[in-house]
This record gives C-alpha cells, sequence and structure tokens, in this order.
C-alpha cells in the first residue's frame, strides 16, 4: 500500500488520506498510529503532516482522540 518514497513530494490530501484509510484497514492501527508510521515511511516531519489532513481524517483523528480523553468530549448543543 505504501508507495516509494521518491513519491513523498506528490502527496495530496486525498492521496494521504486513503493511504491512512488502507493503513489502519490493513495493519489495524488507530488513525494517529496509522499518522505517524506513514510520516515515518514517507520520512515527513509530524509538523509537518498538517497539510495533508484532509477534513475527513480530521474529524476522525479528533473522534479517536476524544474517545482515548486525549481531547475533551463535546457532548452539549451550543446552546445561545
Amino acid at each position: 500500500m505504501i508507495e516509494a518514497k521518491e513519491d513523498k513530494q506528490f502527496l495530496t490530501k486525498a492521496k494521504f488520506a486513503k493511504l491512512i484509510e488502507g493503513t489502519v484497514t490493513k495493519k489495524r492501527l488507530s488513525y494517529m498510529d496509522a499518522v505517524i508510521h506513514l510520516c515515518e515511511s514517507y520520512e515527513v516531519e509530524l509538523e509537518e503532516v498538517r497539510k495533508f489532513i484532509s477534513p475527513v481524517i480530521k474529524n476522525k483523528l479528533e473522534a479517536e482522540a476524544m474517545r482515548l480523553n486525549f481531547l475533551p468530549r463535546v457532548n452539549e448543543l451550543p446552546i445561545d
């Protein structure tokens, strides 16, 4: 699933999202672990991967972080 390291400059949000989804499924990793694994494979700094994270993957990462209590859960509807 992971392509050659020479392709790292051609990563797009869509391509990176597919790589993350494939890694989560194939290796049975969490989304956070999949991102870390792909960063190591593509030699991309974790701080720089932000530009490759699609909104869909970002939502999945946030949900995972809330489930693991890394982020506060948002259970209330905003009422003004």
